[in-house]
């Protein structure tokens, strides 16, 4: 029986030092790791190499770290895992980074033996998923009942096109919600394709995040409509979700 291969992680950072120093711990953790200093040299890897995880410096020259995770996170390309790095001040761009679909964060300065353990615990939660609960990019927009949701201008809106305010993390459960009808997820499944890191803080959290989301939809706590609880098990999006 073949060895199965080493996990495989890129480090993208302007800073040489850092990116040398932890590609190096990295291995000899028993990972493969591969350096990149820019924009232009993480695409060369990406197109060279099979990657199962991107350490992400947001503070890059020329082309930053949210724009390469935008485009990490463009419609059509495969899930990657990301954990950004980020300086302590950099609060709006960590939240935004999250927004646009990074898995974790680390702030600078970190130990080596953090970002490994954060490495691990990502890679786990990625692969612990079902492989048809891959994140998946949705049609543009998406019809279920009275509503639509506008997935390029992150837009609920109702019956008469007026939109209806989403926080980040509404849109993401929402989105996933719309990407899995008719089938049970689990709070743990919800947490992982929703939330990250945090699900491992906050267990209960999707349930305050499902009770808000219903209250945006007008769904009733006894009989909603759209988002059901399956008792001991999780929810359910129980409306038919059309591309529209």
């Amino acid at each position: 029986m073949t060895e199965a291969a080493a996990d495989h992680v890129l480090i993208v950072d302007d800073d040489a030092d850092i990116r040398e120093l932890t590609a190096e711990y990295m291995r000899r953790q028993g990972l493969q790791a591969s350096v990149a200093a820019d924009a232009r040299e993480m695409r060369a890897v990406l197109a060279s190499s099979r990657i199962d995880l991107v350490v992400l410096d947001l503070m890059l020259p020329g082309t930053d770290g949210i724009t390469l995770c935008r485009e990490l996170r463009a419609p059509g390309q495969p899930h990657l895992p990301i954990v950004m790095l980020t300086a302590r001040s950099d609060e709006a761009d960590r939240i935004l980074g999250l927004e646009l679909g990074a898995d974790d964060y680390l702030t600078k300065p970190f130990a080596a033996r953090e970002l490994l353990a954060r490495i691990r615990s990502v890679l786990r939660r990625t692969r612990m998923l079902p492989p048809n609960l891959a994140a998946q990019e949705p049609a543009r927009v998406l019809a279920f009942g009275d509503w639509r949701l506008d997935t390029t201008a992150r837009h609920l809106l109702d019956a008469s096109g007026a939109i209806v305010a989403l926080s980040g993390a509404e849109y993401r459960l929402l989105r996933v919600l719309l990407s899995h009808p008719q089938r049970v997820l689990t709070r743990d499944q919800l947490l992982n394709l929703t939330q990250g890191r945090e699900a491992e803080v906050f267990d209960r959290s999707i349930d305050l995040l499902v009770s808000r989301l219903r209250q945006r939809l007008g769904d009733g706590v006894r009989e909603p409509r759209y988002i059901k609880t399956v008792r001991n098990e999780g929810y359910v999006f129980s409306e038919a979700v059309t591309p529209a």
